[in-house]
């Protein structure tokens, strides 16, 4: 009993100083020297296997940032411009030199989006439908990175119990793999994912833009 109570006492100063770590501040020295106004989105990388992961989460990446203060050049122009190009495969894109990016579009800095996660595991007693993915901000001018981050939704987050005990996350279960087959659930998850990864006045999240009344706020 005494070794016991010893090892508590030597363990519980560590288990309260986890609890109470808090993440790292941000550097944005680099981002609020360079203080871009145009944003360019390239085509996100798709490390899944869902086909449509990458223009799921193409397609709403611009409004959180728009919503933040930025001009966000049209989606449909750069994939269209890209594809003219002969440049249709995402990792390709991201290859391109910076300068390379800044004289076909212009814009003061460009997103490279990854796609860590998206879709959906299946268990007996679940369904749960995942989409996480990291993004970094770099200049076009000097190819500085200016701001990482990453960011993840899920249609399970609330961790819900659904009572009843077997049968009843049975029928859970069911009732959610019946709603993902009517739904497009990952598209749904993929738009909160945007919003938390791209919108500002988070914590460590992207700063507000030129046109945000935060804009040098934050």
């Amino acid at each position: 009993m005494g070794k016991i109570l010893t090892l508590m006492a030597w363990l519980l100063p560590l288990i309260l100083l986890t609890g109470c770590e808090t993440p790292r501040p941000y550097d944005y020295t680099a981002f609020k020297k360079s203080r871009p106004r145009s944003l360019l989105v390239l085509p996100p990388v798709n490390d899944t296997n869902h086909a449509g992961a990458t223009y799921s989460l193409f397609a709403q990446m611009t409004y959180p940032l728009a919503e933040s203060g930025y001009y966000v050049l049209p989606v449909t122009l750069v994939d269209d411009t890209l594809k003219r190009k002969g440049l249709s495969h995402a990792a390709d894109i991201h290859a391109l030199p910076p300068a390379q990016l800044r004289g076909l579009f212009g814009a003061d800095a460009a997103l490279y989006v990854t796609i860590s996660q998206y879709g959906n595991d299946y268990t007996v007693l679940d369904s749960v439908t995942t989409v996480a993915a990291r993004a970094r901000l770099v200049d076009l001018k000097t190819g500085a990175v200016l701001w990482r981050g990453k960011a993840s939704a899920s249609n399970n987050e609330d961790g819900s119990d659904s009572g009843g005990g077997l049968a009843g996350a049975l029928v859970t279960a069911a009732i959610k793999q019946v709603i993902h087959e009517l739904t497009d659930t990952e598209h749904e998850m993929a738009g909160i994912a945007s919003a938390r990864l791209l919108g500002a006045g988070q914590e460590n999240g992207i700063l507000y833009g030129p046109r945000s009344p935060n804009f040098g706020k934050d």
